[in-house]
């Protein structure tokens, strides 16, 4: 493993998806109307592409690895990877399903719902890149739900036992028996990476610092909670500490929970503490949230670091 952490290598395995956002969007036409919007984009998402573009926008040397169609989705996708300097070389192509792809109409407070196609994120579990995870600082599982308990367990105890630090984010319901579908890989994970509404469901428990207690009890090493504007929640054997998040004009929420796992791994890459990097991960998501899409924004580390500093703690 790299000991400079300026050029810290992340491999990001799991799930990308091709996001078309429209805002502001109040109400769907009715049957054949229009209606005249403010801005329409197109962004890679999902929780490994989004998490391995903000990584990659934050200095870290990106690879990602997955699954898209041989389409025009999958050809727009891999260049707007390419773009913010991922490396695609692990990306698989199938012309058997097209690529997976959202269309968000994002409300006027940034809330979206949101249609899906899952496409080829189906095969995932098919095409593991197991040589890829020999070599590499950290590798980011995202939604190891989609490869199942014991592939995703398989996956990361042989990053981890080949010194990578490990991570992973589901995109799994907030239902008991959703964390069973990957309930095997928690022992096999340094920081798992929920929201508060799947770690309540998950874990069935009334309070969030109860659930995520559970987690770490189930086999995760640290539990990093997200949980919108409220402050996020830090769970390991020895304790639970909060972070408070950073108030801004949220324009779009699409893409923050990636966003903060890229900047609190990025953070852990720099040698930081899990509250100091939790800052780093909270600061990252406020830079994504005043703007449409999982890549929106110019910033770089430095100015994550900045931004850290400006509003109160230590980004180093």
């Amino acid at each position: 493993m790299t000991t400079d952490p300026n050029r810290v290598r992340a491999l990001v395995v799991g799930v990308h998806v091709l996001d078309t956002l429209v805002r502001p969007v109040t109400e769907i036409p009715e049957g054949q109307g229009g209606a005249l919007v403010e801005q329409i984009a197109m962004t890679a998402a999902g929780t490994a592409a989004a998490t391995g573009l903000v990584l990659s926008k934050l200095g870290a040397s990106v690879r990602s690895a997955g699954v898209v169609g041989d389409d025009a989705l999958g050809t727009l996708l891999t260049s707007l990877l390419e773009r913010d300097g991922v490396d695609t070389s692990l990306l698989h192509r199938t012309s058997d399903v097209q690529t997976s792809a959202s269309v968000l109409p994002i409300r006027p407070d940034g809330s979206r719902p949101a249609f899906h196609v899952v496409g080829a994120n189906m095969f995932l579990a098919q095409h593991v890149p197991w040589d890829a995870l020999d070599d590499v600082d950290f590798v980011h599982l995202g939604a190891p739900e989609f490869y199942g308990g014991e592939v995703a367990a398989q996956l990361l105890s042989r990053a981890r036992a080949n010194g990578a630090v490990t991570s992973a984010d589901s995109l799994a319901a907030g239902l008991p028996e959703a964390l069973e579908y990957f309930a095997a890989a928690l022992p096999h994970i340094d920081y798992l990476m929920p929201n508060d509404e799947q770690v309540l469901g998950w874990t069935a428990a009334t309070d969030l610092h109860e659930g995520c207690r559970r987690l770490v009890e189930r086999g995760a090493r640290c539990v990093v909670a997200t949980a919108g504007a409220k402050p996020t929640v830090i769970a390991t054997a020895e304790g639970i500490t909060e972070v408070p998040t950073y108030e801004v004009d949220v324009v779009d929420t699409t893409g923050c929970g990636d966003s903060f796992s890229a900047g609190f791994l990025r953070g852990i890459s720099l040698g930081l503490e899990p509250v100091d990097a939790a800052r780093l991960g909270n600061a990252t998501a406020a830079q994504v949230a005043q703007g449409l899409g999982s890549d929106h924004g110019a910033f770089d580390l430095a100015t994550v670091q900045s931004f850290v500093r400006e509003r109160g703690g230590d980004p180093e």
